[in-house]
C-alpha cells in the first residue's frame, strides 16, 4: 500500500515567513522610535515654553518689587546688564536684594541669565552687591555662577526706558534727569554717603528678546512694564 504524504511547511515557506516577520518587526521598531523621538521633542518644546514664561514672570516680579533708596541707584542699564534693587521675595523684614539680567554667549548663540545677590542688610553690602552684579555680567567668577539661573537661549536682546512720553535708549542722556519723588530710607539702611545726583527712575521698561532659532518659540518678543504709581495717564 502507498503511504500518506507528510504534511507541513517546506523550507522555502519557512524562510519567506521568517523574512516577513523580520520586516514587520523592523517597521514596528521604526514606528516606535519615531514616536519616542516625537515625544522627546514635544517634551523639550514644552520645557522651553515653560522656561520662557517663568523668565518673563520673574522679570515682571523683579520690576514690580523695585526698591527706591535715597542717593542710591535702583535701576541701571550699562549696555550689557540690567541691574535693579528690589525687596526680598521673603518679605520686607529680610532686607533688599540686587538682581541682574544679562545675555552671555557668542553673537548669535547665547543664553539669557538672571543673577540674585544674598539678602542685604546694610548700605555697604548693597554697594558691594551692586558692583558685583556688574562684574558678573562681564567676567563671572565660579561663586557668581552659582547664583545665576539660565532662562532660555537668546540671540540678541535690547532694553528701552520710557521717559518723556517716548521710548528711548537708556544710555542716552535725554530724559535721564535726576530727581523724582522723594523717598525715605528703608528700615535698616542709611541714606548713603553718595551724591544725591541719581538718575530718576523711568516710567517704564521695554524688553525686546530675539529668541534663538530652533526653539519652541522663535522670533522677536517684546514685553513692556510700566510703574504702578503712574496711574492710568500713561
Amino acid at each position: 500500500m502507498r503511504g500518506r504524504p507528510a504534511s507541513g511547511f517546506t523550507l522555502i515557506e519557512l524562510l519567506v515567513a521568517i523574512s516577513l516577520m523580520a520586516l514587520m518587526a523592523a517597521l514596528a521598531w521604526r514606528g516606535l522610535d519615531g514616536m519616542t523621538r516625537a515625544q522627546t521633542q514635544m517634551r523639550q518644546q514644552a520645557d522651553d515654553v515653560l522656561a520662557l514664561q517663568a523668565g518673563l514672570v520673574q522679570w515682571g516680579a523683579d520690576l514690580d518689587a523695585l526698591a527706591v533708596q535715597p542717593k542710591t541707584s535702583s535701576l541701571d542699564w550699562d549696555g550689557r546688564a540690567l541691574r535693579l534693587l528690589r525687596h526680598d521675595p521673603a518679605g520686607a523684614a529680610q532686607g533688599l536684594r540686587v538682581v541682574a539680567w544679562t545675555r552671555r554667549g557668542a553673537a548669535t548663540d547665547g543664553v539669557w541669565l538672571r543673577w540674585l545677590s544674598p539678602p542685604l542688610s546694610t548700605h555697604g553690602e548693597l554697594q558691594q552687591a551692586w558692583q558685583k552684579a556688574a562684574f558678573w555680567a562681564q567676567n563671572p567668577s565660579d561663586e557668581d555662577r552659582q547664583r545665576e539661573v539660565q532662562i532660555v537661549p537668546l540671540a540678541r536682546w535690547q532694553i528701552f526706558f520710557y521717559r518723556g512720553d517716548t521710548w528711548t535708549n537708556p544710555l542716552s542722556s535725554e530724559g535721564s534727569a535726576t530727581g523724582g519723588i522723594p523717598v525715605a530710607p528703608i528700615a535698616g539702611f542709611a541714606a548713603g554717603a553718595g551724591s544725591a545726583a541719581v538718575p530718576a527712575l523711568p516710567d517704564g521698561v521695554r524688553l525686546v528678546l530675539a529668541l534663538s532659532p530652533g526653539q519652541a518659540i522663535s522670533g522677536t518678543l517684546t514685553r513692556d512694564w510700566m510703574r504702578a504709581d503712574l496711574g492710568g495717564s500713561k
